[in-house]
């Protein structure tokens, strides 16, 4: 027995002797250590230690201690915190590490382009968002503004499935009856449009001035916000090489539902058996033919739909069920290429790029295609005292626009009517008793030569000079010169019975010539506590349009109708000329003072002196002032024990004036113009101004003018003052951020053109100022970021915002010029406010008809209007307010996740409480209110009739007899929506393997935009955010990678 028991020991003793060096190895393997703070030397606890390039990891614990054992003997170490620097330790078996955190000021620190000037955000007392592009370019977008869509609190941005990304940017509400758009400034550079010709790429970051005491330092243009957009500049270190590249497919996912040819003629059917429809469905033009009758009820029934083989008298077009949308519809693709080249070093840096942009839309034969360049660089000479440099893009910009009016035809279009004649060769159209409606396919290959092309060059260039110690002079010259051209061809054609003998050609060409000069001097002090920065300068801007055309015609014009050959002087026909010149030009003189005390208390204060030659001489110049303050409560003393909790709390007051100029440059002038009467420079007795000197209906020459215009030279500036608190606060170094915004924002002397009344006389129309306007607003910005033991990254943030609009102020003559329209300005309601009548639900029996006040056209399945001023007859004065077209409030979600990484962005934007004008409903729930004979939505085959009682729509009926076009609250729907705007998958490959082939960075990803939307149950279109005829947002798929050496 003892023997055994002495083999047993000796066995694991021997086991033991081999596993000794594993377990030594394995305790050796492991890292020991503490985490504390830079600032008091104390433990953290949640620090993230990961060792690279695996998942093991562990966290700190309540004193900051932390245990980790290793992978391999000789690992890196990554040591993470929200709101810390990460630091990165190279750890050895059995080392004892300890590591000293200091707080990430990157986000307090930040530097933000502001007016002429930067400032640290902590310093900011004014409302600044500030993106970065890099952080939202998630979608296949041409216009960097779409990018900011439900991404910055307060501002709203509008658009539809257009291929140049042509979007509606409005900052904090409404703020005029005029042009609402902000002022955008590219590299210091004002411009009021053509974002959609920028290249995202290029940009780094996007500030938003929102208030007055932001944005007074631009004076007369800012009164709608100011935009900011910073290009990227090269930065010091080695060469980067960069390239990005994706492809996008588009498709409509839905679009309005329309009439096959079988349930239009059972659409016919039913409108003339309804009551008042006559009870001949037979004799209709169109050659529909029924078989039907009556059941036991008396209710008419149908059993059989017949339409004839072919549908005109030469046996040319055959009856067809052609699906116009489809036919006018297709898969579209998106093409991006981006390269670019940069670097810096101690005396200078450059940034290069190259892209190309290419989107083949979803409608047949449209197209948009942007090639764009752009140098960016400065050079420091004299030790660093001067300083020179640019920053300049060039674009060429092609689109092929699809003609206005072709998705509405493919809507309307009828049915039974083929896209070409029998033999495949001639264009199907309307015959017999049918509606003029286009064939939308005849247009879209009619208008497939028809290109737009823009050149445009933009930039600056400028010079520093640092007199003496933070005191500079700068002086930037900025250009916008842009080019436009077109060649339109009208073809003649014979398309049913409609025709064209006439061919034409129309050549358009223009451009403009904007230029900036701006000179500043500025000077920045620190004296113990006190920083001072001061900035003074002057600018003067000049904007300059020219533009002619050609253009000739004539029947059969041109021999031969291709784009080769139709140029007008080809033609055979009369030729005209014409062309125009306008332009503008501002002086400012500007100053603004910021100052800091202790890094507590913060003031600022600008001033602009603006004039501008679009006003007359009594009221040409205008000062716009404004001041803010600033208290950072989390630097007192007193909250020197909370800072581990509050690590950002800053309470902010603003007020401040702006103008606003967007008005016609000769706004002040009277206006005249020669008439004669017709287009053509040639007699008209009726209207024209020429003598007859001959007496016989041939004069040529003018006697007169016509007096367009009466001149005002007292319109002054309109003016926006605007009063603004804010709160900023971070806590628990900054995992926790947010800002919170109130606003009161009035403007007061806008500028219309009331109506004026006919004893005034020709050229009546005058420009005054006479109405005002108040926004009341909140927004609210809240973001979450962590990162867990096991290295998950998150980043959660949202932002919610709502203004309520009132018209303070109107002329008598604009307050009662009430019609009945869909958007009326009323006093003391939203500009806007939808003003109609009542629908107050279906009449179901003959009894309800009788008992109802008086209404022409009143019958049983007709709409009930209220009669809202009891005279016991509808009439205008039953009209009413019905609606606000602004929602309660507007939000974006955006979710970012990323390990090991991969990397997950998820973003949804959404408005609620709006109400909309859906006029597509004349379309789709009557047969006679609105193009009448065209093809209509199949809710109408839902209508209300004697065996559908209970439906809310009214009884087909092919009069309009009881007026339902008439704006009512039958067309006021709920506009409210959430959008899945974008979701995107990454995945960067790891350092260690992009390393070995000379790669800095290599990340592919895939997302997808616009891939559901839920909105209200009664809403009834298609699309909330875009309810007309127009341009349907596409749903789109893109799969793209990009590349850094």
């Amino acid at each position: 027995m003892e023997s055994y028991i002495s083999k047993i020991k000796r066995k694991f003793a021997i086991l033991f002797l081999f596993a000794l060096p594993s377990i030594m190895m394995a305790q050796s393997n492991i890292v020991t250590g503490t985490v504390t703070g830079s600032d008091d030397g104390e433990g953290l606890l949640g620090v993230s230690i990961i060792e690279k390039e695996t998942t093991n990891g562990t966290v700190t614990g309540m004193d900051g201690n932390y245990s980790i054992e290793l992978k391999s003997p000789t690992s890196v170490l990554v040591f993470s915190m929200v709101g810390m620097l990460t630091q990165e330790k190279t750890a050895k078996a059995g080392s004892v590490i300890n590591v000293s955190l200091s707080e990430n000021s990157r986000l307090l620190n930040e530097v933000v382009v502001t007016g002429y000037t930067t400032q640290k955000k902590a310093d900011l007392t004014g409302a600044v968002s500030v993106v970065k592009m890099s952080d939202v370019m998630t979608a296949a977008e041409n216009n960097p503004m779409k990018a900011l869509q439900g991404r910055v609190a307060g501002v709203s941005i509008t658009t539809d499935g257009n291929l140049s990304g042509a979007a509606t940017v409005r900052i904090r509400g409404i703020g005029t009856l005029n042009n609402n758009d902000p002022l955008y400034v590219i590299d210091g550079v004002p411009t009021k449009g053509g974002m959609h010709e920028l290249n995202s790429n290029d940009i780094e970051s996007i500030q938003v001035l929102r208030d007055a005491s932001a944005a007074s330092i631009y004076g007369s243009r800012a009164a709608n916000g100011v935009i900011i957009i910073t290009t990227k500049q090269g930065k010091k270190g080695k060469t980067k090489l960069t390239f990005d590249a994706y492809l996008t497919s588009t498709n409509y996912n839905s679009h309005l539902d329309v009439l096959n040819s079988q349930e239009y003629g059972q659409a016919l059917w039913q409108a003339a058996v309804n009551p008042g429809g006559g009870g001949q469905p037979n004799n209709n033009n169109i050659g529909y033919r029924y078989n039907w009758g009556y059941d036991n009820d008396g209710n008419p029934v149908l059993r059989n739909i017949y339409l004839p083989k072919y549908l005109d008298d030469d046996l040319t077009m055959r009856s067809a069920d052609t699906d116009w949308f489809d036919e006018v519809s297709k898969a579209g693709l998106i093409q991006s290429y981006n390269m670019s080249v940069s670097n810096g070093t101690d005396t200078g840096n450059y940034f290069f790029s190259l892209g190309y942009f290419d989107n083949d839309g979803t409608i047949k034969n449209s197209n948009f295609n942007r090639v764009s360049a752009r140098m960016n660089s400065d050079y420091k000479l004299f030790d660093g005292k001067l300083t020179i440099g640019e920053n300049f893009s060039i674009n060429r910009t092609s689109e092929l626009q699809s003609p206005d009016d072709v998705l509405d035809l493919s809507l309307k279009a009828l049915p039974m009517v083929p896209v070409h004649t029998e033999d495949g060769i001639g264009w199907g159209g309307p015959t017999k008793g049918m509606n003029d409606r286009q064939n939308p396919v005849r247009l879209l290959d009619a208008n497939k030569d028809n290109l737009y092309n823009y050149w445009r060059l933009f930039g600056n260039a400028f010079v520093n000079l640092e007199i003496v110690k933070n005191l500079n002079i700068r002086s930037s010259y900025g250009i916008d010169y842009g080019n436009y051209y077109k060649r339109y061809m009208q073809h003649t054609y014979q398309s049913g019975f409609m025709s064209n003998d006439i061919s034409a050609v129309n050549l358009e060409q223009s451009h403009w010539m904007k230029w900036n000069w701006t000179n500043t001097i500025a000077y920045s002090r620190e004296i113990g506590k006190n920083v001072f920065d001061i900035l003074g300068g002057m600018e003067m801007f000049r904007s300059n349009d020219i533009s002619f055309n050609a253009y000739t015609s004539g029947e059969n014009a041109f021999v031969v109708e291709t784009p080769e050959y139709m140029w007008p002087d080809m033609s055979t026909g009369k030729a005209q000329v014409g062309g125009n010149s306008t332009g503008y030009s501002l002086l400012s003189y500007f100053a603004k003072a910021n100052y800091v005390y202790d890094n507590r208390y913060l003031v600022s204060g600008t001033i602009r002196y603006d004039g501008s030659s679009r006003f007359g001489k009594n009221n040409r110049f205008g000062t716009f002032p404004a001041f803010s303050l600033g208290w950072r409560i989390t630097e007192e003393a007193f909250m020197e024990s909370t800072k581990e909790a509050i690590s950002d709390l800053k309470l902010r007051l603003g007020w401040g004036q702006t103008g606003n100029q967007e008005i016609d440059n000769y706004a002040t002038y009277s206006i005249y113009s020669p008439n004669y009467g017709t287009a053509d420079p040639t007699w008209s007795a009726v209207h024209g101004t020429a003598y007859d000197i001959a007496g016989s209906g041939q004069g040529s020459l003018p006697s007169g003018y016509t007096k367009l215009q009466s001149g005002n030279d007292d319109i002054k500036w309109e003016t926006t003052t605007q009063t603004n608190i804010g709160l900023d606060f971070g806590f628990f170094n900054q995992t926790l951020y947010g800002s919170a915004e109130y606003y009161i924002k009035e403007t007061s002397d806008i500028l219309i053109k009331p109506a004026y009344i006919a004893v005034v006389g020709e050229g009546g129309d005058r420009y005054a100022n006479g109405a005002s306007m108040e926004n009341k607003g909140y927004e609210i910005s809240l973001g979450y970021r962590n990162k867990t033991a096991f290295g998950l990254n998150y980043d959660i943030n949202a932002n919610i915002s709502g203004f309520k609009n009132k018209i303070t102020k109107l002329p008598v003559e604009v307050e009662n010029s009430y019609g009945g329209r869909a958007g009326d300005n009323i006093l003391g309601r939203p500009y806007g406010s939808f003003y109609g009548y009542i629908a107050d639900g279906i009449f179901q029996t003959q009894d309800e008809v009788d008992d109802h006040v008086k209404q022409d056209g009143k019958d049983i399945g007709r709409i009930r209007y209220k009669n809202l001023d009891g005279d016991d007859e509808i009439t205008a004065m039953d009209q009413t307010w019905i609606g606000c077209p602004y929602p309660d409030f507007s939000y974006g979600l955006n979710i970012y996740l990323e390990y090991k990484g991969f990397d997950l962005n998820v973003f949804f934007q959404g408005i609620q409480g709006n109400v909309l004008d859906n006029w597509v409903k004349k379309q789709t729930d009557f047969w006679s209110i609105d193009d009448v004979n065209s093809n209509k939505g199949r809710r109408l085959l839902d209508a209300w009739s004697p065996t559908n009682p209970n439906s809310t729509i009214p009884a087909l009926q092919n009069t309009n007899s009881n007026d339902e076009g008439r704006f009512s609250t039958y067309y006021v729907e709920d506009g409210s929506y959430m959008k899945l705007r974008n979701i995107q998958l990454g995945y960067t490959v790891p350092a260690s393997i992009t390393n070995k082939v000379k790669m800095e960075r290599l990340r592919f990803y895939v997302s997808g935009q616009n891939l559901f939307t839920i909105h209200a149950k009664d809403f009834t279109g298609v699309d909330p955010e875009n309810a007309g005829f127009g341009y349907p947002i596409p749903m789109t798929c893109t799969v793209g990678f990009n590349v850094t050496f």
